[in-house]
């Protein structure tokens, strides 16, 4: 999974399938559309106005829980 804000049109993407996907936007309301891939597998979020929607005016901080993080090999 792959999360990514792009601060100049505040918008930001969680990408939780790598690779390239042809996928359909399905839009939940002005701000939020999901891509939904093959076998309608949920490829990704994408939020618009993320700090209005998400962070009362700020990018929210992330926090895991129970996430293993990929050991180095």
């Amino acid at each position: 999974m792959k999360i990514s804000y792009d601060p100049e049109v505040d918008a930001l993407y969680i990408r939780l399938i790598e690779g390239k996907h042809e996928c359909r936007t399905v839009r939940l309301n002005e701000e939020i559309a999901l891509n939904i891939g093959p076998r309608e597998m949920l490829v990704g979020i994408e939020i618009l106005d993320a700090k209005e929607v998400l962070g009362k005016g700020q990018v929210p901080p992330i926090t895991l829980e129970n996430v293993r993080l990929a050991e180095a090999i």
